[in-house]
Order: structure tokens, then C-alpha cells, then sequence
């Protein structure tokens, strides 16, 4: 009796606790309608130049911008994702044109891909009007980015116009420009995650240098001591070449095998006549790949941690500046305080966070302003930016649509049998088991035509797994925005059906038999198997890893494609016609040897690498794939020196140093950050704030509400108000609320959120120039739990 005292108890808490804050909602809504009108309210200007620097904390950005009222509106104008998207096509279009000129993958003239060329640096140039219009001028020529998209703009306009002078007169030329178009992905604004990547190649160039040299070293020491060793023996090599009779040859084949791409082939000659020879390589290989790649790992790695914490603590300032410069722009005083009214706080989130819902909004006011005083002080004030990059999702309880129709039906004891068997993670374990066996059953297929019949009886049983589901789960819910796997079960499932039925059809009228369909569907049935890893615990710490760092991912592989870009452009005007693919079953005797004698029983010929060529953009973007990989990079590259010259070997030389050794290690260690991180960190002081204050209006989540699948997400929105639903049927049983994710999105946050736990509220930083100017040296090593986690 006494227990269900208490749980009554709790249930009037709880029940006021919701009504105090839907009562707190309805006041929102009311003031957020008056608050519309800012005239007698707050000066309009002003609140925009806060709002402005608001979302440049919200969102990480760091350009200065000047405060008048003209130039804030171009400064939302810049920020806008319509011209930034128009930004990225045409910087898109400009890299694009290689596919289209000589040479080309589909040739076009050369007056159109010129045309096309002068209408992208006229965008190019407007955006760089743009943005010096809104940024102060000395500024804008301090900025080294800005010079760079200058002095490539003009660089590009006078090649084009030579360029289609000298094509007028019928003379030929090289398009030497085709090489800095790479300058306006990165240079521009938008492109601040591939600048930092490249500043930090150029920052670890320094440190790395000392190391390579020594490295270098050993292996011209290795070379010239396998010339004494073996220069006289008069051996050959399995292609019939001398053995270490030149130096330039051994120095090559020496760093070909740090590599391992050519072993054991370098060693078996000494190896053959003399096992004791084998030491010699094994040496060398313990020296040069294990040990001096390993500190090549290291020093990258020091001097990534090293970039990283100043592009930190320098983004973690910023921020900082920003919210303390909205601060003074909006705080009133109030008494011996500087606050800002809770007010002029709706104001601006109606310009910095429009789409947000009411319900929302006096969520974060509830944290912001703790105490209920209609003000909230800087140190509140500061953490807006982190709570508004936390997605909370208002959820509203729904009763099943069988519930309202067939009552005693839905309620019957079978009825709710089976749901309890739906809820059960037994259910779930039970199809993981059906989805392996099917895997299994799909790669026997060929060898067992009968089981191409078992596929019905498992399509039968995903059928009736969503329709229990569906019976289980409110539809709303089970297809909400956010259940990913849901939708793709069941679009998986219909589209296997289809083509199921569709494939019976037509082989039943006219022996027609699309299996290849059917492959490909039942090869999705295939990747539910990811839901059995995610189920594991330690797999979904892993794979909460990958998805937080994909867009860091993204950054680099940006980064990678500049870098493929720049060789390319080169690699077609130094390789271009010098190698020929005549296609797989060509009867020209020159097909033999890539239409190149100097090929003629060459080991490149005699693998078929003929396609490995420079002969457009996108032939070329495979082999530096193919260089990157470095298996058999050196057949590649003795191909390419055989047709051309052995100075060509600087080429590839040069590119194994960039990407391989550099940009490959800076990616490594960026992994191994991201993976210390978040086996170190699990859940941000702002978020804990949040869910306290959730639990406080007891408008949280219950953990067994969310297995029920009786909560719609993601539904309330500022035009759909689900505080205020009155739609038949449905009887509201109040607004809950979840943090949609229990980690910051990226490493970079989680960092931010390290270092700024550390300053002191009333810290404003240094000055905006200083900020902007902060390097190596300047960074804070004080800071125990900065340095520990990094």
C-alpha cells in the first residue's frame, strides 16, 4: 500500500512538474508573438550583429567582420548556404573542366571549356568582393588566403587568354594554370578543415625533415654497400637487368624495398648464391620499415597533437570573443550585474535559431536561467553555442492507431502476448540468426539451385517481421526520421518482394530470368548483419568512432583529392599518349607493348598494366590510387621511365613522400586521436546539464517508454506545435525530451569542451589579433586534462 502511495506521490510531482513547464511553453509562445515586433522592444541592428556572432561561435567560424549595419547583412548574405552552395558549384565546375580538355575524357571545344573557365572566375571573383566588403581591409590583405585566390585568379586569366591566342594561331601550348585551380577549394572561407589539414603538412615538414634526412641516409649507405657487395658477382635480376651495377638503380630498388613492394624479389639473387646475404636485406628492412617508418608515425603524431591543441585553444577563444562581444551587445545592468533580460535572450534566438520549437526554446532558457530570475548572467550566456549544437528531441507520447479502433481486441491477452514477444530482445536476436543463416544460404546458391527457392520463405519471414512490428509499434514511430534501419528493413524487404514477383513473372512468360536483380537485393539482405554488430557493445563504442569522425574523414580525403588533383594535372602533361590502352581483346601487334617499343617485353607490358596511363584525368587519379597502395609501385613507375626518361622517377618519388609518408601518417594519427578521445570521454558537461534539467521539469524519458515505441520524435517543429495538438483521436500525454546523442559529433568538440572547462568565466581571452596570430609556442602546457587527453 505504502508503495503505491509513493508512486502516486511521484506521479503528482511529476504531473505538476509537466504542467509548470507546458504553462512556461504557452508564456514562450505568447512573448516569442510579441517579440516580433522589435521596435520600443530592442534596436533591430543590434540584435543582428549579435545573432551574428552567435552563430560564428555556434558554428566554429572565424572571420573578423565589420559591425555596421550594411556590412552585417552582407555578412549573413556570405554565410547564407544559397551562395555557398553556388561557392562550391562553380569551384566544382572549375576542377571539373579536366575531364573535358586535352586530354580529355570527352573532348569539348576548346572556346567552351574556356568560356566556362571565365564564368568561374567571375563567381570567384565576386565571392572574393564579397567577402571584402564585409571584412576590414587591412584584414582582408593580411590574410594570406585572400592573396592566394588573387594572384590565382590573374594567373589563370592570362594563361587562358595565351593559351587561346596561341590555339587561334593553330600553335600548341601547356595550360600550366590547370595546376592552381586546387588554390580556390581550399583558399576560400568555406574550406577552413582542408586549410588546417594542409597547415598542418606544413607545420610538420620542420620536424620531420631531421628524421627523413636520416633515413635517407641509411638507405644511400645500404645502396652503396650492396654495390661493393655485389657489383662484381655479375648477377641479374628475375627481367634479366644487372644487379647493383648502377648506383642510381640500387639507391632506387633499396627504397623501393622499404616499401616491400619488391620483396623478396631484390634479395633472391644474393639470396641465391649465398644465404648468408640475407642478413644484409633483413637488416635494412628492421632499420628502414619497422623502425624509421614507425618514428615517421611518432614525430607525425607529436607534431599533429602539438597543431592540434593551438587550432583548439585558438577556435576555443574565438568562440569565447564572439559570445562575450553578443554579450555586451545585448546585457543591460541590473543592479551590480550585467545580464542579459530573458526577453532581448527569445529575441535573438528568434534570428539565430528560428526553426527550433517553442518547447525547445524554454528548455534552454530553463538552463540558461536556472533560477528563474527573467536574466541570465555571462557564465550562462557562454554556454549557449555548446547547447545549441546539442540536438534535443521533443518527443510526444501517441496511443497505437489499433488501439483507438479495435480496443478489446488490441488489449486481448494474445494480443499482447505477441507484443511482449515484439518488445522481447529475444525477437531481435531471433531474425539476427535468420539474417546470418540467409547470408549463408546466398552464398550457396550457385552450387545449390534448389536453395534460390528458400529465399521465399525467408522474404516470408522479414514480411511478417515488420507487420509485428508495425502491429507492436506505433507506424509514426517505426518510421520516424531518425530509425534508419527501419526504413531500410522494410524498403530492403518491398524492393526484394517486387523484384521477386516481377523476376517469377516474366520467367513464367517468356523464360526471362533478371537473377543479376535478385543478386544485388539479396546482397542487401546481406548488410543487416551490421545491426548484429552494432548490438555489441565494445563494436558500437567503434562504431559511434567512425560515424563521429566521418566528417574529419571527409576533410582529408578533400585534402587527398587536392593533392591526386595537383599530380594528375601534371602527370597528364608530362605522361599524356606516352602509354596506350588498345582495349582487352585487340589484335594490333602494338597492344603487346602499350604502343610503345621501349615497352616491348618489358615486365609493365607483360602484366597487362597498359590501362595504367596518363591519358586522362580520370585514368590518372587511378594509378596515383594505384602509387598510394605502393603494391607493385615500382613496375608503375620503371613503365613510366622506360617511355619517357629516369629523371621521371623524381615524380613518383616525390609523390610517395607526400602521400604516402606525410598525408597517410597525419591520417593515422588523427584516427588514433579520435579513438583516444572517445574511449576517454563519454558525456559533456553541457549535456549532463541538459538532461539534469530534463529531469528536473520531469519532462524525461523513461528508458521502458522508448523500448515501447509509443513515443513519436521529431515532430515538433515552430510551425507544428505538438504542446497544442487537437487532432481527433489522439489524446496528448504531455512532451518528453532526449538528447539525440550522448557525444559531441566531432574530436574537435569534445577538445574544445577540454580546454574551455579550464578557463575562468570572466576570461575574455586575448585580443581578436592576437587570436588570429597565435602559433606553436603559444600554446598553454599548463592544463593537466588538455595535455592528458591529448
Amino acid at each position: 500500500m505504502s508503495k503505491e502511495t509513493g508512486e502516486s506521490a511521484t506521479n503528482k510531482t511529476t504531473a505538476k512538474k509537466q504542467l509548470r513547464f507546458k504553462e512556461s511553453v504557452e508564456i514562450n509562445r505568447a512573448s516569442s508573438q510579441q517579440d516580433d515586433s522589435f521596435v520600443g522592444s530592442f534596436e533591430h541592428q543590434k540584435l543582428l550583429l549579435a545573432a551574428a556572432y552567435v552563430s560564428d561561435a555556434q558554428f566554429s567560424r572565424n572571420i573578423p567582420f565589420e559591425t555596421s549595419p550594411h556590412a552585417v547583412r552582407l555578412y549573413y548574405l556570405y554565410n547564407h548556404w544559397m551562395t555557398q552552395a553556388v561557392t562550391y558549384f562553380f569551384i566544382i565546375l572549375n576542377l571539373a573542366l579536366a575531364v573535358f580538355e586535352d586530354p580529355a575524357v570527352y573532348a569539348l571545344p576548346v572556346w567552351a571549356t574556356s568560356i566556362v573557365e571565365a564564368a568561374c572566375l567571375l563567381a570567384f571573383t565576386g565571392r572574393l568582393v564579397h567577402f571584402a566588403k564585409v571584412t576590414p581591409k587591412d584584414r582582408f590583405w593580411k590574410d594570406r588566403k585572400n592573396i592566394c585566390v588573387v594572384v590565382a585568379i590573374l594567373a589563370v586569366l592570362v594563361d587562358l587568354i595565351i593559351y587561346g591566342t596561341m590555339h587561334t594561331l593553330g600553335h600548341s601550348g601547356v595550360r600550366y594554370s590547370r595546376i592552381l585551380r586546387p588554390i580556390f577549394l581550399v583558399n576560400f572561407a568555406e574550406s577552413r578543415q582542408i586549410r588546417r589539414a594542409f597547415r598542418s603538412i606544413r607545420n610538420t615538414l620542420p620536424e620531420i625533415m631531421y628524421v627523413f634526412l636520416l633515413f635517407m641516409f641509411t638507405v644511400l649507405m645500404f645502396s652503396l654497400l650492396g654495390m661493393k657487395l655485389f657489383k662484381k658477382r655479375n648477377l641479374v635480376t628475375i627481367d634479366g637487368k644487372q644487379y647493383f651495377k648502377d648506383y642510381l638503380d640500387a639507391l632506387f630498388d633499396m627504397y623501393v624495398l622499404v616499401t616491400t613492394a619488391n620483396s623478396p624479389d631484390v634479395m633472391m639473387p644474393a639470396y641465391d648464391i649465398n644465404g648468408w646475404y640475407s642478413i644484409f636485406f633483413l637488416v635494412y628492412i628492421i632499420i628502414n620499415t619497422y623502425i624509421f617508418m614507425s618514428v615517421f608515425l611518432a614525430v607525425v603524431y607529436n607534431n599533429y597533437r602539438k597543431q592540434l591543441k593551438n587550432e583548439i585553444k585558438k577556435l576555443v577563444y574565438m568562440k569565447r570573443h564572439k559570445m562575450t562581444q553578443a554579450f555586451h551587445i545585448l546585457k543591460v545592468e541590473e543592479g551590480t550585474k550585467s545580464v542579459i533580460k530573458n526577453s532581448h535572450w527569445r529575441e535573438l534566438m528568434n534570428v539565430v535559431a528560428p526553426d527550433i520549437s517553442c518547447s525547445h526554446r524554454e528548455l534552454l532558457l530553463r538552463i540558461l536561467d536556472e533560477e528563474q530570475k527573467g536574466y541570465m548572467v555571462k557564465e550562462s550566456f557562454l554556454r549557449m553555442a555548446d547547447l545549441l549544437n546539442i540536438k534535443v528531441i521533443t518527443m510526444k507520447s501517441r496511443i497505437h492507431s489499433l488501439e483507438l479502433w479495435i480496443p478489446r481486441i488490441y488489449n486481448s491477452s494474445g494480443s499482447l502476448l505477441i507484443r511482449r514477444i515484439v518488445q522481447h530482445k529475444g525477437f531481435v536476436y531471433c531474425f539476427d540468426v535468420i539474417i546470418f543463416i540467409n547470408a549463408i544460404f546466398i552464398g550457396m546458391e550457385d552450387e545449390y539451385v534448389l536453395i534460390s527457392y528458400v529465399e521465399w520463405g525467408f522474404l516470408a519471414l522479414y514480411i511478417t517481421e515488420i507487420l509485428l512490428k508495425l502491429y507492436t509499434y506505433d507506424p509514426r514511430t517505426f518510421f520516424a526520421r531518425t530509425q534508419f534501419w527501419n526504413w531500410f528493413d522494410t524498403l530492403v524487404i518491398i524492393a526484394a518482394l517486387l523484384a521477386t514477383v516481377v523476376n517469377a513473372t516474366l520467367k513464367s512468360l517468356s523464360q526471362y530470368n533478371s537473377q543479376e536483380v535478385l543478386d544485388i537485393v539479396f546482397i542487401l539482405r546481406v548488410l543487416r548483419l551490421i545491426r548484429i554488430v552494432d548490438s555489441i557493445q565494445r563494436f558500437r563504442v567503434i562504431i559511434n568512432t567512425l560515424l563521429n569522425i566521418m566528417p574529419t574523414m571527409l576533410t582529408f580525403a578533400g585534402l587527398l583529392f587536392v593533392v591526386y588533383y595537383v599530380f594528375a594535372i601534371f602527370g597528364m602533361e608530362v605522361f599524356k599518349d606516352r602509354i596506350h590502352f588498345y582495349g582487352p581483346n585487340s589484335t594490333d601487334p602494338a597492344a603487346k607493348y602499350c604502343g610503345s617499343t621501349a615497352l616491348n617485353n618489358s615486365v609493365f607490358a607483360n602484366l597487362g598494366y597498359c590501362k595504367n596511363n596518363f591519358n586522362n584525368i580520370i585514368s590518372s587519379f587511378i594509378v596515383l590510387v594505384e602509387l598510394t597502395v605502393v603494391n607493385q609501385w615500382h613496375v608503375i613507375t620503371i613503365g613510366f621511365e622506360m617511355v619517357t626518361h629516369p629523371a621521371s622517377r623524381i615524380y613518383f618519388f616525390v609523390f610517395h613522400i607526400v602521400v604516402v609518408i606525410l598525408i597517410i601518417n597525419i591520417f593515422i594519427a588523427f584516427i588514433l586521436e579520435a579513438f583516444f578521445v572517445e574511449y576517454s570521454l563519454d558525456r559533456s558537461e553541457v549535456e549532463t546539464t541538459i538532461e539534469k534539467k530534463i529531469q528536473e521539469q520531469g519532462v524525461g524519458i523513461p528508458e521502458e517508454e522508448l523500448t515501447k515505441g509509443s513515443l513519436v520524435e521529431d515532430m515538433e517543429t515552430s510551425e507544428n506545435d505538438l504542446a497544442n495538438t487537437d487532432e481527433p483521436g489522439i489524446r496528448p500525454r504531455g512532451l518528453k525530451f532526449r538528447i539525440a546523442s550522448k557525444r559531441y559529433k566531432t574530436v574537435d568538440a569534445l577538445l574544445q569542451h577540454m580546454f574551455e572547462s579550464e578557463l575562468d568565466p570572466e576570461d575574455d581571452g586575448p585580443p581578436l589579433d592576437t587570436i588570429l596570430e597565435m602559433s606553436d609556442e603559444d600554446i598553454y602546457i599548463s592544463n593537466p586534462t588538455f595535455d592528458s587527453a591529448a
